[in-house]
């Protein structure tokens, strides 16, 4: 079945890249492959996949690097790939923007699976909203979410790039603003009753996301903590309006 789906495997391995294209390619995804930095930036040129597979180690640049900066201009879900397992590099990977982290070796059902799971990701809303909100604007504390384009912006007009996982999480809190909700909660309402166990990531998707907002960590205003019971966004939300006054100056501090 052909999903017309584009994933950017970024590997200097031909073997890895082959065995990931030729996975894909059979799931009906749509594949290129480049061996270094250069490449994706050249390729992002030209045109915008659906995900890029993004291994760390990559000849001419790090891959930690090259994600923290797809990050600050695009949305593009990222799926880390690397050799590098240990829990603090995945810790830091999705602290800096990933979507996911898989280490080498890896089985390819899992791959193909993450990958099917970062894209429902990407484009699914909330399973229990109160109401579709695929047009709906939202606005907190100076903040604004324009659910049609993706794109937050800050109260001074600053266009923030989110994740996939980011942005599906803001929408869930702006979904249910003061109250309080639990990990579990939080993880089936951002990424789907198809979770996977070993994708258990919200607190540092929380993290990334009070980052964003520049919430600060220590003591949170907009996202707070409840202790042993979960996370609660604590400001007054207002659904509707359009987006103005804002520009494309980059991401927020």
């Amino acid at each position: 079945m052909t999903t017309h789906e584009h994933v950017l495997v970024v590997d200097d391995d031909p073997d890895i890249c082959n065995l990931v294209g030729k996975l894909l390619e059979k799931n009906g995804f749509r594949v290129s492959k480049v061996p270094d930095g250069k490449g994706l930036l050249t390729l992002l040129e030209k045109s915008k996949p659906d995900l890029i597979v993004l291994d760390l180690m990559l000849p001419d640049e790090d891959g930690l690097v090259l994600c923290r900066n797809l990050r600050s201009r695009s949305n593009i879900p990222v799926i880390i790939l690397s050799a590098r397992g240990e829990d603090m590099d995945r810790i830091i990977g999705l602290e800096m923007g990933a979507d996911d982290y898989l280490g080498k070796p890896f089985h390819p059902r899992e791959l193909l699976a993450r990958v099917k799971s970062v894209l429902r990701r990407a484009r699914a809303a909330p399973e229990d909203a109160p109401e579709s909100d695929d047009d709906a604007t939202y606005r907190f504390a100076g903040w604004v979410l324009d659910v049609p384009t993706r794109q937050l912006y800050s109260p001074k007009g600053k266009k923030i790039f989110l994740s996939g996982g980011e942005f599906a999480l803001l929408r869930v809190f702006l979904n249910h603003p003061n109250r309080v909700l639990s990990r579990d909660q939080l993880l089936d309402l951002s990424h789907g009753r198809e979770i996977e166990p070993f994708d258990r990531t919200i607190d540092m998707q929380v993290s990334r996301l009070r980052r964003r907002l520049g919430d600060d960590p220590k003591k949170p205003s907009l996202i707070k903590t409840v202790r042993s019971s979960g996370y609660v966004l604590a400001v007054r939300v207002e659904r509707g309006g359009s987006v103005d006054g804002t520009d494309d100056s980059g991401p927020g501090d």
